[in-house]
């Protein structure tokens, strides 16, 4: 089995404080896609920068965002890439950190972290234009031919059945009509797979992978579908099992775990 893990780290200094790095080495992962570092080159330490001991030492790759404590992503994986790129060529959202993608012998492993809206109407239109952005850059992957999978936190929940309150946030940045949108043109058009969802069709709370820390979110699964796993057909077919982990907590995130057969 190759398993691969996205999680947004809401920090990568404080998912350490809270065991994060001595979670990782015990997944076995092979891949470990993660998103919102909040640090600069300088901020990483050895432990940050290749995780694990001895011979099951990750390989690190990170797209740092220009503003100091903001975004920024990462990806880790066992064996070394044959090729790393940073950033996707949208100059406004590259100074952000927002992607960095791995390319195997077989397949190709993307760590994205797109936009939130949520602190108002600059970033909101900011959001929108990274969705423009992005759409033809995911066409362009799915028709180079090449196995994809994107891991990230996608700042959108798709359906209804990916957040506990839909009704009361129809309205709200997460859940807007035209987010909504575009991710079902990113699966009924483009052609990728939401890989938990083909595995768990209907699977509702136990899919939440993000908790507000207001009102005791999180002790009362008030959650938000918003890690992702996309990927082309054929590695998608592959995906034999998914969970979100919640035994700890490092972020306001849970990991997201898939297993594909490699």
């Amino acid at each position: 089995m190759h398993k691969i893990i996205s999680l947004n780290l809401n920090g990568i200094r404080s998912a350490a404080k809270k065991g994060c790095f001595e979670w990782l080495p015990r997944q076995k992962a092979d891949v470990l896609c993660v998103q919102e570092l909040k640090a600069q080159e300088p901020d990483m330490t050895d432990a940050f920068l290749r995780p694990g001991k001895g011979a099951g030492r990750m390989h690190g790759h990170f797209h740092y965002a220009e503003k100091k404590g903001y975004s920024g992503v990462g990806l880790y994986s066992r064996a070394k890439p044959a090729r790393v790129a940073v950033g996707f060529g949208a100059r406004e959202f590259d100074a952000e950190g927002r992607y960095v993608r791995a390319d195997f012998a077989t397949h190709s492993v993307i760590s994205v972290y797109q936009p939130s809206g949520s602190s108002g109407e600059e970033r909101q239109a900011a959001k929108f234009r990274f969705l423009d952005l992005f759409l033809p850059h995911l066409k362009k992957l799915k028709k180079s031919g090449r196995e994809v999978v994107l891991c990230g936190d996608f700042n959108i929940a798709h359906r209804e059945i990916d957040l506990k309150n839909w009704k009361s946030n129809q309205k709200n940045s997460g859940f807007l009509p035209e987010e909504r949108a575009w991710l079902t043109k990113v699966f009924d058009e483009v052609g990728f797979v939401d890989v938990y969802r083909k595995l768990y069709p209907e699977a509702g709370e136990s899919a939440y992978t993000w908790w507000s820390n207001r009102g005791a979110a999180y002790e009362k699964n008030v959650g938000w579908r918003l890690d992702y796993q996309i990927a082309t057909p054929g590695i998608a077919a592959k995906a034999r099992r998914a969970s979100v982990y919640k035994d700890t907590r490092f972020s306001d995130h849970a990991p997201l775990i898939v297993d594909y057969d490699l």
